[in-house]
């Protein structure tokens, strides 16, 4: 099987399994489940309709912070993340190289179990309106990490996220999912800066 056909395969899956905490979110992944059984494509960012994006909301170790970017398109504060590429098998590995290549962080940890979805439209790469069916996933940081902002942001910064930047109230009911759960996502000590693995 190749790279596409286990992302796809992973995609349906993952979204199978999971069960949404509210009923907008439930009404969200069954129209996702609709979107990727219809079309083989749906991971590729080629798919004019529309295609599976996968997103990383990066909580430092104590869970009182997220990393945000400001992404130099959209013009605003936003989670790490981003196409799938046609080397990923799973939305979450796609969602934790997005967040290492973003972030410039090593030794990240992702829950593979989403814990939000959002679908907006969008002009991206293509050059054309279409849809992002975003799949987003908790990515827990090692304690005193530093973030270094890549060339696909115009600022990287961590957030706490009691104070989210003006512009973000967008973010709150995904932030707020996350950390729902961040405790279940342990950085194992190994990952500490001055511990021996």
């Amino acid at each position: 099987m190749t790279g596409p056909a286990r992302l796809h395969t992973d995609a349906l899956s993952t979204l199978e399994a999971w069960r949404p905490a509210t009923a907008a979110q439930e009404s969200l992944r069954q129209s996702y489940l609709g979107f990727i059984s219809a079309r083989e494509d749906a991971c590729a960012r080629e798919c004019a309709p529309g295609h599976v994006t996968a997103s990383a909301v990066v909580l430092d170790e104590p869970g009182e912070r997220v990393l945000l970017t400001l992404h130099p398109r959209v013009g605003r504060w936003l989670q790490l993340g981003g196409h799938c590429e046609p080397e990923d098998t799973t939305l979450a590995g796609a969602a934790l190289r997005e967040a290492h290549e973003e972030s410039g962080m090593a030794d990240l940890v992702i829950d593979p179990t989403p814990v939000h979805l959002d679908v907006h439209p969008i002009t991206c790469s293509l050059g054309v309106p279409t849809r992002h069916f975003d799949v987003r996933f908790v990515v827990r940081a090692p304690r005193h990490a530093q973030p270094v902002r890549s060339t696909e942001s115009d600022d990287l910064r961590w957030w706490p996220i009691s104070a989210l930047p003006p512009g973000s109230t967008d973010l709150t009911e995904m932030i707020a999912s996350a950390t729902e759960v961040a405790d279940s996502v342990f950085v194992p000590e190994s990952h500490f800066p001055g511990k021996v693995r």
